[in-house]
Protein backbone atom coordinates (compact mmCIF):
# COMPACT_ATOMS: atom_id res chain seq x y z
CA UNK A 1 0.00 0.00 0.00
CA UNK A 2 1.26 3.48 -0.91
CA UNK A 3 0.20 7.05 -0.12
CA UNK A 4 -0.81 8.61 -3.43
CA UNK A 5 -1.97 12.08 -2.41
CA UNK A 6 -2.44 14.46 0.50
CA UNK A 7 -5.57 16.59 0.56
CA UNK A 8 -6.52 19.50 2.82
CA UNK A 9 -10.04 20.88 3.21
CA UNK A 10 -11.28 24.03 4.94
CA UNK A 11 -14.60 25.82 5.33
CA UNK A 12 -14.59 29.63 5.51
CA UNK A 13 -17.02 29.77 8.46
CA UNK A 14 -14.80 27.37 10.47
CA UNK A 15 -11.41 28.93 9.85
CA UNK A 16 -9.85 27.42 12.98
CA UNK A 17 -10.22 23.88 11.60
CA UNK A 18 -8.68 22.08 8.65
CA UNK A 19 -8.99 18.44 7.68
CA UNK A 20 -6.21 16.35 6.20
CA UNK A 21 -6.96 13.28 4.09
CA UNK A 22 -4.31 10.82 3.00
CA UNK A 23 -5.31 8.82 -0.08
CA UNK A 24 -3.84 5.40 -0.88
CA UNK A 25 -3.55 3.25 -3.97
CA UNK A 26 -5.87 0.70 -2.34
CA UNK A 27 -8.70 3.21 -1.98
CA UNK A 28 -8.39 3.74 1.77
CA UNK A 29 -8.53 7.35 2.97
CA UNK A 30 -7.10 8.35 6.35
CA UNK A 31 -8.48 11.40 8.15
CA UNK A 32 -6.66 13.87 10.39
CA UNK A 33 -7.43 17.35 11.70
CA UNK A 34 -5.59 20.60 12.36
CA UNK A 35 -6.78 23.18 14.86
CA UNK A 36 -5.48 26.78 14.87
CA UNK A 37 -2.91 28.13 12.43
CA UNK A 38 -4.56 26.19 9.63
CA UNK A 39 -3.32 28.19 6.65
CA UNK A 40 0.31 27.93 7.74
CA UNK A 41 -0.05 24.19 8.38
CA UNK A 42 -1.65 23.68 4.97
CA UNK A 43 1.28 25.37 3.24
CA UNK A 44 3.76 23.25 5.19
CA UNK A 45 1.87 20.02 4.46
CA UNK A 46 1.79 20.56 0.71
CA UNK A 47 5.25 22.09 0.32
CA UNK A 48 7.35 20.18 2.87
CA UNK A 49 5.49 17.08 4.08
CA UNK A 50 4.05 15.80 0.81
CA UNK A 51 7.45 15.15 -0.84
CA UNK A 52 8.48 13.10 2.20
CA UNK A 53 5.42 10.85 2.50
CA UNK A 54 4.01 10.42 -1.01
CA UNK A 55 4.80 6.92 -2.26
CA UNK A 56 5.43 5.67 1.29
CA UNK A 57 3.65 2.77 2.99
CA UNK A 58 1.12 4.38 5.38
CA UNK A 59 1.38 1.42 7.74
CA UNK A 60 4.94 2.38 8.65
CA UNK A 61 3.56 4.75 11.25
CA UNK A 62 6.51 4.96 13.63
CA UNK A 63 8.98 5.61 10.81
CA UNK A 64 6.87 8.39 9.29
CA UNK A 65 6.02 9.84 12.70
CA UNK A 66 9.69 9.98 13.66
CA UNK A 67 10.56 11.57 10.32
CA UNK A 68 7.99 14.35 10.73
CA UNK A 69 8.49 14.98 14.44
CA UNK A 70 12.21 15.64 14.04
CA UNK A 71 12.57 18.30 11.34
CA UNK A 72 15.75 20.38 11.33
CA UNK A 73 13.85 23.07 13.23
CA UNK A 74 10.38 23.29 14.70
CA UNK A 75 10.64 20.23 16.94
CA UNK A 76 9.91 20.39 20.68
CA UNK A 77 7.06 22.82 20.11
CA UNK A 78 3.37 22.79 19.27
CA UNK A 79 3.91 24.94 16.19
CA UNK A 80 3.29 24.37 12.50
CA UNK A 81 5.62 21.41 12.00
CA UNK A 82 4.28 19.42 14.94
CA UNK A 83 0.64 20.19 14.16
CA UNK A 84 1.16 19.00 10.60
CA UNK A 85 2.87 15.84 11.87
CA UNK A 86 0.01 15.28 14.32
CA UNK A 87 -2.67 15.42 11.63
CA UNK A 88 -0.72 13.07 9.37
CA UNK A 89 -0.14 10.65 12.23
CA UNK A 90 -3.85 10.45 13.10
CA UNK A 91 -4.64 9.84 9.43
CA UNK A 92 -2.05 7.03 9.32
CA UNK A 93 -3.66 5.35 12.33
CA UNK A 94 -7.04 5.71 10.61
CA UNK A 95 -5.67 3.88 7.55
CA UNK A 96 -4.04 1.23 9.74
CA UNK A 97 -7.30 0.51 11.54
CA UNK A 98 -9.29 0.41 8.31
CA UNK A 99 -6.79 -1.96 6.68
CA UNK A 100 -6.97 -4.30 9.69
CA UNK A 101 -10.74 -3.97 10.10
CA UNK A 102 -10.32 -2.79 13.71
CA UNK A 103 -10.98 0.47 15.60
CA UNK A 104 -7.92 2.48 16.59
CA UNK A 105 -8.30 1.73 20.29
CA UNK A 106 -7.84 -1.96 19.46
CA UNK A 107 -4.74 -1.19 17.38
CA UNK A 108 -3.32 0.75 20.35
CA UNK A 109 -3.69 -2.29 22.60
CA UNK A 110 -7.40 -2.58 23.27
CA UNK A 111 -9.87 -1.13 25.73
CA UNK A 112 -8.67 -0.53 29.28
CA UNK A 113 -12.28 0.26 30.27
CA UNK A 114 -15.68 -0.06 28.58
CA UNK A 115 -16.34 3.71 28.75
CA UNK A 116 -14.50 6.85 29.84
CA UNK A 117 -15.88 9.48 32.21
CA UNK A 118 -16.27 12.92 30.68
CA UNK A 119 -16.29 16.43 32.07
CA UNK A 120 -18.06 19.26 30.33
CA UNK A 121 -16.02 22.24 29.30
CA UNK A 122 -18.57 24.99 29.74
CA UNK A 123 -18.11 26.69 26.39
CA UNK A 124 -20.79 28.03 24.07
CA UNK A 125 -21.64 27.12 20.51
CA UNK A 126 -19.40 29.80 18.96
CA UNK A 127 -16.41 29.34 21.29
CA UNK A 128 -13.24 28.55 19.32
CA UNK A 129 -15.00 28.12 15.96
CA UNK A 130 -13.06 30.96 14.38
CA UNK A 131 -9.55 32.38 14.68
CA UNK A 132 -10.53 35.02 17.24
CA UNK A 133 -9.80 34.14 20.86
CA UNK A 134 -13.17 33.40 22.43
CA UNK A 135 -12.15 32.72 26.02
CA UNK A 136 -14.05 35.85 27.04
CA UNK A 137 -17.81 35.76 26.52
CA UNK A 138 -18.83 38.58 24.18
CA UNK A 139 -22.59 38.02 24.05
CA UNK A 140 -25.28 37.66 26.69
CA UNK A 141 -27.75 36.04 24.28
CA UNK A 142 -27.76 32.23 24.38
CA UNK A 143 -27.89 30.50 21.00
CA UNK A 144 -29.37 27.33 22.46
CA UNK A 145 -29.88 25.28 25.62
CA UNK A 146 -26.17 24.47 25.98
CA UNK A 147 -24.63 27.95 25.78
CA UNK A 148 -22.76 27.02 28.94
CA UNK A 149 -20.28 29.89 28.99
CA UNK A 150 -23.15 32.33 29.40
CA UNK A 151 -24.72 29.93 31.90
CA UNK A 152 -21.72 29.77 34.23
CA UNK A 153 -21.47 33.56 34.26
CA UNK A 154 -25.19 33.92 35.12
CA UNK A 155 -25.98 31.04 37.46
CA UNK A 156 -23.35 28.34 37.73
CA UNK A 157 -25.44 26.49 40.29
CA UNK A 158 -28.29 26.02 37.82
CA UNK A 159 -25.75 24.93 35.21
CA UNK A 160 -24.33 22.33 37.59
CA UNK A 161 -27.81 20.95 38.21
CA UNK A 162 -28.40 20.76 34.45
CA UNK A 163 -25.20 18.79 33.97
CA UNK A 164 -25.97 16.43 36.84
CA UNK A 165 -29.39 15.78 35.28
CA UNK A 166 -27.48 14.39 32.27
CA UNK A 167 -25.20 12.30 34.46
CA UNK A 168 -22.21 14.64 33.98
CA UNK A 169 -20.46 15.00 37.33
CA UNK A 170 -17.54 17.26 36.41
CA UNK A 171 -17.33 20.68 34.75
CA UNK A 172 -14.67 23.22 33.79
CA UNK A 173 -15.04 27.02 33.96
CA UNK A 174 -12.77 30.09 33.58
CA UNK A 175 -14.23 33.08 35.45
CA UNK A 176 -10.80 34.64 36.14
CA UNK A 177 -9.95 35.27 32.47
CA UNK A 178 -11.50 38.75 32.10
CA UNK A 179 -9.30 40.05 34.91
CA UNK A 180 -6.16 38.65 33.26
CA UNK A 181 -7.06 40.57 30.11
CA UNK A 182 -7.38 43.77 32.14
CA UNK A 183 -4.03 43.47 33.93
CA UNK A 184 -1.97 41.44 31.49
CA UNK A 185 -2.00 38.64 34.03
CA UNK A 186 0.32 40.45 36.44
CA UNK A 187 -2.16 41.42 39.14
CA UNK A 188 -5.68 40.70 40.33
CA UNK A 189 -7.43 42.86 42.92
CA UNK A 190 -9.00 41.19 45.94
CA UNK A 191 -12.45 42.42 44.92
CA UNK A 192 -12.01 40.85 41.46
CA UNK A 193 -10.95 37.56 43.03
CA UNK A 194 -14.12 37.66 45.10
CA UNK A 195 -16.30 38.29 42.02
CA UNK A 196 -14.59 35.49 40.09
CA UNK A 197 -15.32 33.09 42.95
CA UNK A 198 -19.08 33.62 42.54
CA UNK A 199 -19.61 30.61 40.22
CA UNK A 200 -17.78 28.34 42.66
CA UNK A 201 -20.00 29.52 45.53
CA UNK A 202 -23.10 28.99 43.40
CA UNK A 203 -22.05 25.45 42.45
CA UNK A 204 -21.25 24.41 46.01
CA UNK A 205 -24.45 26.01 47.33
CA UNK A 206 -26.57 24.28 44.67
CA UNK A 207 -25.09 20.77 44.53
CA UNK A 208 -22.42 20.58 47.20
CA UNK A 209 -19.60 18.20 46.34
CA UNK A 210 -21.67 16.21 43.84
CA UNK A 211 -19.94 18.17 41.07
CA UNK A 212 -16.20 18.16 40.47
CA UNK A 213 -15.12 21.63 39.29
CA UNK A 214 -12.01 22.32 37.25
CA UNK A 215 -10.73 25.87 36.85
CA UNK A 216 -9.14 26.77 33.52
CA UNK A 217 -6.61 29.61 33.73
CA UNK A 218 -5.47 29.51 30.08
CA UNK A 219 -1.81 30.28 30.91
CA UNK A 220 -2.79 33.92 31.36
CA UNK A 221 -1.21 34.66 34.76
CA UNK A 222 2.25 35.15 36.14
CA UNK A 223 3.31 33.22 39.23
CA UNK A 224 2.33 35.60 42.11
CA UNK A 225 -1.12 36.30 40.67
CA UNK A 226 -1.74 32.62 39.93
CA UNK A 227 -0.83 31.74 43.53
CA UNK A 228 -3.17 34.43 44.86
CA UNK A 229 -5.99 32.87 42.85
CA UNK A 230 -5.04 29.36 44.02
CA UNK A 231 -5.18 30.35 47.69
CA UNK A 232 -8.64 31.85 47.19
CA UNK A 233 -9.86 28.68 45.46
CA UNK A 234 -8.75 26.27 48.16
CA UNK A 235 -12.01 26.34 50.19
CA UNK A 236 -13.95 25.25 47.08
CA UNK A 237 -11.83 22.13 46.56
CA UNK A 238 -11.30 22.42 42.78
CA UNK A 239 -10.41 19.19 41.00
CA UNK A 240 -7.50 20.96 39.30
CA UNK A 241 -6.15 24.32 38.19
CA UNK A 242 -5.31 23.98 34.51
CA UNK A 243 -2.41 25.83 32.93
CA UNK A 244 -2.14 28.41 35.73
CA UNK A 245 0.94 30.03 34.15
CA UNK A 246 2.57 29.89 30.73
CA UNK A 247 4.40 26.62 30.12
CA UNK A 248 7.73 28.39 29.60
CA UNK A 249 9.55 27.64 32.84
CA UNK A 250 9.31 24.20 34.41
CA UNK A 251 10.70 25.42 37.72
CA UNK A 252 8.06 28.15 37.93
CA UNK A 253 5.34 25.54 37.40
CA UNK A 254 6.92 23.31 40.05
CA UNK A 255 6.98 26.28 42.42
CA UNK A 256 3.30 26.92 41.72
CA UNK A 257 2.40 23.30 42.47
CA UNK A 258 4.44 23.34 45.69
CA UNK A 259 2.62 26.41 47.05
CA UNK A 260 -0.82 26.41 45.40
CA UNK A 261 -2.50 23.91 47.70
CA UNK A 262 -4.69 22.66 44.82
CA UNK A 263 -3.91 20.07 42.11
CA UNK A 264 -2.30 21.17 38.85
CA UNK A 265 -3.11 20.07 35.30
CA UNK A 266 -0.61 20.65 32.46
CA UNK A 267 -0.69 21.08 29.53
CA UNK A 268 -2.51 21.04 26.22
CA UNK A 269 0.06 23.56 24.94
CA UNK A 270 3.03 21.17 25.26
CA UNK A 271 4.26 18.91 22.48
CA UNK A 272 6.36 15.74 22.29
CA UNK A 273 7.28 13.47 25.16
CA UNK A 274 10.45 15.42 25.96
CA UNK A 275 8.47 18.45 27.18
CA UNK A 276 6.22 16.27 29.30
CA UNK A 277 9.26 14.48 30.68
CA UNK A 278 10.58 17.84 31.89
CA UNK A 279 7.47 18.69 33.92
CA UNK A 280 7.15 15.14 35.27
CA UNK A 281 10.77 15.02 36.42
CA UNK A 282 10.31 18.41 38.08
CA UNK A 283 7.23 17.12 39.96
CA UNK A 284 5.38 20.09 38.46
CA UNK A 285 1.96 18.61 37.67
CA UNK A 286 -0.63 16.26 39.13
CA UNK A 287 -2.59 15.59 35.93
CA UNK A 288 -1.18 15.31 32.41
CA UNK A 289 -3.25 16.92 29.69
CA UNK A 290 -2.27 16.43 26.06
CA UNK A 291 -3.92 17.35 22.80
CA UNK A 292 -3.63 14.64 20.16
CA UNK A 293 -3.61 17.22 17.35
CA UNK A 294 -0.91 19.39 18.99
CA UNK A 295 1.46 17.02 20.79
CA UNK A 296 2.57 14.88 17.82
CA UNK A 297 -0.46 12.72 17.03
CA UNK A 298 -1.67 9.43 18.44
CA UNK A 299 1.79 7.85 18.28
CA UNK A 300 3.34 10.51 20.49
CA UNK A 301 0.25 10.80 22.70
CA UNK A 302 0.40 7.10 23.49
CA UNK A 303 4.06 7.47 24.50
CA UNK A 304 3.27 10.53 26.65
CA UNK A 305 0.50 8.59 28.35
CA UNK A 306 2.84 5.70 29.10
CA UNK A 307 5.45 8.14 30.40
CA UNK A 308 2.87 9.70 32.72
CA UNK A 309 1.93 6.22 33.93
CA UNK A 310 5.57 5.61 34.91
CA UNK A 311 5.36 8.75 37.08
CA UNK A 312 1.99 7.61 38.50
CA UNK A 313 0.14 10.53 36.93
CA UNK A 314 -3.35 10.30 35.41
CA UNK A 315 -3.95 11.54 31.86
CA UNK A 316 -6.92 13.62 30.67
CA UNK A 317 -6.83 14.23 26.88
CA UNK A 318 -7.84 17.69 25.74
CA UNK A 319 -10.72 18.40 23.42
CA UNK A 320 -12.09 21.80 22.65
CA UNK A 321 -11.13 21.54 19.01
CA UNK A 322 -12.92 19.58 16.27
CA UNK A 323 -14.78 16.26 15.91
CA UNK A 324 -11.90 14.32 14.38
CA UNK A 325 -9.48 15.18 17.18
CA UNK A 326 -12.28 14.37 19.63
CA UNK A 327 -12.69 10.91 18.09
CA UNK A 328 -8.94 10.25 18.14
CA UNK A 329 -8.76 11.33 21.80
CA UNK A 330 -11.61 8.99 22.71
CA UNK A 331 -9.74 6.03 21.20
CA UNK A 332 -6.66 7.04 23.20
CA UNK A 333 -8.44 7.66 26.52
CA UNK A 334 -10.25 4.34 26.30
CA UNK A 335 -6.94 2.59 25.73
CA UNK A 336 -4.65 4.32 28.25
CA UNK A 337 -4.76 2.52 31.61
CA UNK A 338 -4.15 5.81 33.45
CA UNK A 339 -6.76 7.97 31.67
CA UNK A 340 -9.07 9.61 34.19
CA UNK A 341 -11.27 11.87 32.02
CA UNK A 342 -12.02 12.67 28.41
CA UNK A 343 -12.96 16.31 27.93
CA UNK A 344 -16.07 17.11 25.89
CA UNK A 345 -18.17 20.18 25.09
CA UNK A 346 -21.87 19.40 25.00
CA UNK A 347 -22.56 22.57 23.00
CA UNK A 348 -20.30 21.19 20.25
CA UNK A 349 -21.44 17.58 20.40
CA UNK A 350 -25.09 18.57 20.15
CA UNK A 351 -24.66 20.99 17.24
CA UNK A 352 -21.93 21.74 14.72
CA UNK A 353 -19.80 18.63 15.30
CA UNK A 354 -22.75 16.64 13.94
CA UNK A 355 -22.69 18.56 10.67
CA UNK A 356 -19.07 17.70 9.92
CA UNK A 357 -18.67 13.94 10.39
CA UNK A 358 -20.65 10.82 9.55
CA UNK A 359 -20.75 9.39 13.07
CA UNK A 360 -20.76 10.92 16.53
CA UNK A 361 -19.58 9.05 19.64
CA UNK A 362 -22.26 7.95 22.07
CA UNK A 363 -22.24 9.97 25.31
CA UNK A 364 -24.67 8.80 27.97
CA UNK A 365 -24.84 9.36 31.73
CA UNK A 366 -21.54 11.21 31.74
CA UNK A 367 -19.73 8.34 29.99
CA UNK A 368 -18.27 8.28 26.47
CA UNK A 369 -18.61 4.94 24.67
CA UNK A 370 -16.13 3.53 22.13
CA UNK A 371 -16.41 4.15 18.42
CA UNK A 372 -16.64 0.64 17.04
CA UNK A 373 -16.07 0.88 13.28
CA UNK A 374 -12.57 0.36 11.80
CA UNK A 375 -10.03 3.16 12.09
CA UNK A 376 -11.35 6.37 13.59
CA UNK A 377 -14.85 5.07 12.99
CA UNK A 378 -16.00 8.20 11.18
CA UNK A 379 -15.36 10.23 8.02
CA UNK A 380 -16.06 13.72 6.80
CA UNK A 381 -19.71 14.22 5.92
CA UNK A 382 -21.05 15.12 2.51
CA UNK A 383 -21.95 18.48 4.04
CA UNK A 384 -18.21 19.19 4.15
CA UNK A 385 -17.07 17.37 1.01
CA UNK A 386 -19.82 18.89 -1.18
CA UNK A 387 -20.01 22.29 0.48
CA UNK A 388 -20.08 24.99 -2.23
CA UNK A 389 -17.44 27.02 -0.39
CA UNK A 390 -15.08 24.20 0.57
CA UNK A 391 -11.43 25.10 -0.02
CA UNK A 392 -9.64 22.00 -1.24
CA UNK A 393 -5.99 21.52 -2.11
CA UNK A 394 -4.46 18.26 -3.33
CA UNK A 395 -0.82 17.28 -3.83
CA UNK A 396 -0.32 13.97 -5.62
CA UNK A 397 2.65 11.77 -6.44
Amino acid sequence: MKITSIETLQLPHLDNIMWVRLHTDEGLIGLGEVFRGTSAVAAYLHHDVAPQILGQDPRQIDRISNLLLLPYNGFRSSGVEIRAASAVDVALWDIFGQSAGQPIHQMLGGLSRPTIRTYNTCAGYMYNKTGARRYIQTSDHPEGPYDDQIAFSRDAGALARSLLDEGITAMKIWPFDPYAVQSGGHFIHASDVDRALTPFRQIRDAVGDAMEVMVELHSMWDLPAALKIARALQPFNPFWAEDPIKMLNTQALASYRAHAGIPVCASETLATRSQFLDILQADATDYVMLDVSWCGGLSEAKKIGTLAEAFQRPVAPHDCTGPVTFAAAIHLSLNLPNAVFQESVRAYCSSWYRDLVTVMPRIENGQIHPLTEPGLGLALSDAVLDHPDVMRQVTSS
